[in-house]
């Protein structure tokens, strides 16, 4: 089984383009008495804003002109320190110098147009200064310093301009940006529409981060609370476009980092997914985004049942039981929980041993012999082969962790049942996977031809794209019925080997290529005891 798949995120929409219907529009002015979140129609009017008053002073901006901002900048913050120090408990005395500070915050937006001038910034020195400004006592001035940093971050204005992002990334992140970025999440309330775009934008600007620097995902859940925050926000049942928004990071976060996958799991965390997801059990989400909301949430799963330690804890959560539960309601989130299962399963025997005490082999048998419930939104022709494919491989994994017994025998006898229908399914897929295997080979031969070189591990991982992991593992399948040496079975696929001009030397050819093929990423051991299993069916054969 591949390992979670690379999330290919769409292009970061704004705040006000993923919020739920149901929620109040941002508002147009703060309880501080000056404008933070004025954006209509998707446009960031203070942005516009900041440009206009910038081009009144400044017409070309080149280094001169960011001395310009950054000068007027830190004498703003100077006033406003100064005030606050002065007349700590009048707030009127010291209300102009802020809404002069926001105005400057505003301003410096415009360097998102000029990114190659970001190592300058770096080196004005100016950075620690508007970090510092996220542990502000007007939460206002810390959204604007969010805002700020998430155009700085965006990922269009860092198209093409790598080594000044790196430059100003590794600054932030030296200057703590990471710690005070989620320390103002905790005083971010989901109540004020001005502080719940905020919650946003923060999202948006560590996920920028992590593009820039990949090592971020880790050290974000190391030196703060992110993932337990993360966790809380995908308990709330009521759905809103924040919530959707932290089960995407969430999923980033898992996504590449055992460390993170481990961490969350010692965090009760995949108990949490579990109840999460468990709230799509018999009904499916009402809105697109909510649909992404799911979906990422599965995606929260399957990277947390990479480490075994999260696959015990999966079982005794009774995850297999909820998977199996919505396999049968038969909502959007069928496919979802079988892709569930064929994690939780492979090389981990107790899934296996539960999966079959509690009745699952009728489910899974069924999808495997196609009826998979087929909505609107999934009947394309690809969903119905990643189901197939899944269902193939959770197959592959039942009877590689139930190797005898009572259990043993029950997922033998599904392919005896009805005068053995699942192995003339099975060859069936066989020979499908077969011939695309078949094609793609004589593709690359022609390609060979026409002094198209390709390495002998390029042509095996355009076959195995092509359907050739699928096709091993039915192989595979094969193999353990053989081995079980029951005859009606055998000479079922004798048979049906010959109605298709094919023998069982085909079989043993592409259960050697696997077998030659099998990494060692588990280890030695585990490698020379794969391979072992591989040639006890090709000798049995």
């Amino acid at each position: 089984m591949e390992v979670a798949n690379a999330r290919n995120h769409a292009s970061k929409r704004k705040f006000e383009d993923i919020v739920s219907p149901s929620s109040p529009p941002p508002a147009a002015a703060s309880s501080n008495g000056f404008d933070v979140n004025n954006n209509i129609n998707g446009i960031d009017l203070s942005l516009l804003e900041a440009v206009e008053k910038s081009q009144s002073s400044v017409e070309v901006l080149d280094l001169k002109a960011l001395k310009k901002l950054v000068l007027a900048f830190e004498r703003r913050l100077k006033d406003n320190i100064e005030a606050r120090l002065k007349y700590p408990n009048q707030p009127d005395r010291f209300a102009d110098s802020e809404i002069e500070l926001h105005e400057e915050l505003q301003k410096l937006k415009v360097l998102a147009g000029a990114p190659e001038l970001y190592p300058d910034l770096v080196n004005l020195n100016v950075v620690p200064s508007i970090v510092d400004l996220l542990n502000h006592d007007n939460t206002d001035i810390a959204i604007d310093v969010v805002q700020l940093l998430q155009d700085l971050t965006d990922e269009d204005v860092l198209e093409d301009n790598d080594e000044p992002a790196r430059v100003l990334v590794d600054t932030l992140v030296e200057n703590s940006v990471l710690e005070l970025l989620v320390q103002n999440l905790h005083r971010l309330s989901d109540s004020d529409p001005d502080e719940m775009a905020a919650v946003y934008n923060t999202l948006a600007t560590i996920e920028n981060l992590i593009e820039v620097k990949p090592a971020v995902a880790e050290l974000v859940c190391e030196k703060t609370k992110l993932l337990k925050w993360l966790l809380g926000k995908i308990k709330v049942r009521e759905f809103d476009g924040n919530k959707q928004y932290a089960s995407e990071i969430l999923a980033i976060l898992l996504q590449n980092s055992t460390a993170n996958q481990k961490r969350l799991g010692q965090m009760n965390g995949v108990d949490v997914v579990l109840q999460a997801v468990a709230m799509y059990k018999s009904k499916d989400p009402k809105s697109s985004d909510e649909e992404e909301m799911v979906e990422n949430l599965f995606d929260c799963l399957c990277c947390l049942l990479m480490p075994l330690e999260n696959k015990e804890r999966f079982v005794k959560a009774e995850g297999v039981e909820l998977m199996i539960i919505i396999m049968k309601q038969k909502k959007l989130a069928y496919g979802s929980a079988i892709r569930a299962l064929d994690f939780a399963m492979t090389k981990y025997p107790p899934a296996c041993e539960r999966f079959v005490d509690v009745l699952g082999l009728k489910t899974a048998f069924a999808a495997f012999m196609g009826k998979i419930p087929i909505s609107k939104k999934n009947k394309k022709e690809r969903y119905q082969e990643d189901m197939e494919e899944r269902i193939v491989s959770l197959i592959s994994s039942l009877f590689g962790g139930i190797l005898r017994g009572s259990r043993r025998d029950r997922l033998l006898s599904k392919f005896v049942e009805n005068e053995c229908e699942k192995i003339d399914r099975l060859m069936e897929l066989y020979m499908r996977y077969s011939d695309r295997v078949k094609a793609e080979t004589e593709r690359m031969e022609q390609l060979q031809l026409d002094d198209f070189e390709m390495d002998e591990d390029e042509k095996y991982n355009r076959k195995l794209e092509s359907g050739l992991y699928t096709l091993q593992l039915i192989a595979v399948i094969l193999g353990h019925i053989w081995c079980s040496e029951h005859p009606q079975m055998r000479a079922r696929i004798e048979l049906l080997l010959k109605q298709n001009r094919l023998g069982k030397n085909d079989i043993k050819d592409i259960l050697q290529e696997y077998h030659d093929n099998i990494g060692d990423l588990d280890g030695p051991e585990e490698k020379e005891r794969a391979q072992a299993k591989i040639q006890k069916f090709i000798s049995a054969l």
